[in-house]
């Protein structure tokens, strides 16, 4: 097989998977299953709390303003001081009818602060059904009731991957590249085949079921929650499912090195938990297939086109996902689907060899576990 051969297939091989993805989460997003008591339990909403955000009295307030009829909401923080402290007491005082509380204080049962400063709330919580929900999560009216419409049989878990909504500014457009037609179209695409991924800005639990393996503090077995809740549930023969459509983040404004942070950091949380699934993310976006098509059109004016048209029809394909669930587009959609995949490649390689990262102006560290385990048994 010729080189020019070999890079045609290649390409087309890409391509043609990056268009089944597609076509697969077209047709999983936005269908809704129904078990009929979608409303009928009472279930607590654990909000884990950090600083004060663009956007966090709307998506924080949308917590009360929920259309279901039992719930509560638990909010937790991990110092007193913290600036989103005096907005949560004046959202509580505002809406008396919704039962809620404020938790102060962390447990450090993890190395994942998030994690830290649920536990609390998680065992306050009153009700058997629970959500973990981050701050940024902009929750609809009918928040609780789409997330117990996917839970079946076979799930041990519901989650909701973040859409980006509201972008200001190319690099916020970046970031809906990212988190829009790239990562959510293959979270849906891995649960239709049945490699459903759990996700940690919205999960639904229930309590028995997590408490019976350890509650919540089991999910510190991995640096990242969502990765050991994965692990799991999987373990326990059950499925992580997501809903019907996921619920949005309103983004603001974004620099470059806030996405590039941002981005590294769940790169290497993904390369450290789940290797074998990561290591295949090089070829998601169009440059690689784009620069075979080149090559395999012999460059020149000829190779330039075909790699121009390899781009069109990714890019082509990703406003029809986007236009057909309402996210978000706009005419430099397509230039900031290119700089996303350029990203993707640095993104990739420095997730190997990176450890170091920021979450929220706190240092974590992300090595693998067999460098976690050679440190802990290091003599001191």
């Amino acid at each position: 097989m010729t080189g020019t051969v070999l890079a045609a297939a290649l390409c087309l091989g890409l391509t043609l998977i990056n268009f089944v993805s597609l076509g697969i989460a077209m047709g999983r997003i936005g269908r809704t299953r129904r078990g009929g008591d979608e409303a009928s339990v009472p279930v607590s909403i654990v909000r884990p709390v950090c600083g004060l955000e663009t956007f966090s009295e709307e998506t924080l307030r949308s917590g009360f303003l929920l259309d279901y009829p039992a719930y509560e909401l638990v909010f937790c923080v991990a110092r007193a001081g913290d600036p989103i402290v005096p907005l949560v007491r004046r959202l509580m005082a505002e809406h008396p009818g919704i039962p809620s509380r404020l938790i102060v204080g962390d447990e450090r049962v993890s190395r994942n602060p998030k994690l830290n400063n649920c536990v609390r709330g998680w065992e306050a919580s009153r009700h058997d059904w629970i959500v973990l929900a981050d701050s940024n999560v902009l929750m609809p009216p009918d928040y609780l009731q789409r997330l117990r419409a996917a839970w079946r049989p076979d799930t041990g878990l519901v989650c909701s991957t973040p859409v980006g909504a509201r972008p200001q500014g190319f690099w916020a457009e970046v970031e809906c590249a990212f988190l829009n037609t790239l990562q959510a179209r293959w979270q849906y695409a891995g649960e239709s085949l049945g490699l459903g991924f759990a996700q940690g800005k919205s999960m639904l639990w229930h309590r028995p079921f997590l408490d019976a393996r350890g509650g919540i503090r089991a999910l510190g077995a991995e640096i990242a929650e969502d990765a050991a809740a994965t692990k799991l549930v999987r373990a326990a023969g059950r499925r992580v499912h997501l809903v019907g459509a996921p619920f949005p983040q309103p983004l603001g404004r974004r620099r470059l090195a806030e996405v590039w942070s941002r981005q590294v950091r769940w790169a290497r949380l993904r390369r450290v938990t789940f290797p074998l699934f990561f290591a295949p993310e090089i070829g998601t976006g169009a440059v690689p297939p784009a620069l075979l098509g080149f090559l395999a059109a012999g460059g020149g004016l000829t190779g330039s086109l075909a790699a121009l048209s390899v781009c069109g029809l990714w890019y082509g394909t990703e406003w029809r996902l986007a236009a057909r669930n309402g996210w978000h587009r706009s005419w430099r959609m397509p230039a900031a689907c290119l700089v996303r995949d350029l990203l993707l490649i640095p993104l990739w390689c420095t997730a190997w060899i990176a450890r170091g990262t920021v979450w929220r102006g706190t240092a974590m560290d992300i090595p693998t576990k067999a460098a976690a385990r050679l440190e802990a048994d290091a003599p001191a």
